[in-house]
């Protein structure tokens, strides 16, 4: 996926996340999951372009468009789990208030995203 522009992307930001807070260790069967299904997005995606491209019928394009949409949702629940399961349990078994004060605030961020 790495030569995608999809794969790009996730790759920079996954940098761009790593520089700033350190990188998360991902167990091994998780991150393949997440690429795979991302991988798989990515294919949907295309699908609704080339949909839009022969003017499909709209109703079509909406439902592929959900589609790709809870896809990402459940891609977001994974990574919102590995994050809980090691971000979070590490920052509150550190005994760093800050670390956990940030942390706190991260999962407080990531809600009000979610919930909208």
């Amino acid at each position: 996926m790495r030569n995608t522009h999809l794969g790009y992307i996730i790759q920079c930001m996954a940098q761009i996340g790593n520089e700033r807070r350190g990188a998360t260790a991902h167990d091994s069967p998780r991150k393949e999951r997440i690429q795979k299904r991302l991988a798989r997005i990515e294919g949907q995606v295309r699908g609704v372009s080339r949909m839009v491209e022969e003017e499909r019928y709209c109703v079509d394009v909406l439902t592929q468009i959900a589609a790709v949409n809870q896809a990402l949702r459940q891609v977001a629940r994974e990574l919102l789990t590995s994050h809980m399961e090691h971000c979070v349990r590490d920052a509150f078994d550190s005994g760093d208030d800050a670390d956990r004060h940030r942390v706190a605030g991260e999962l407080a961020e990531l809600m009000f995203k979610y919930s909208r």
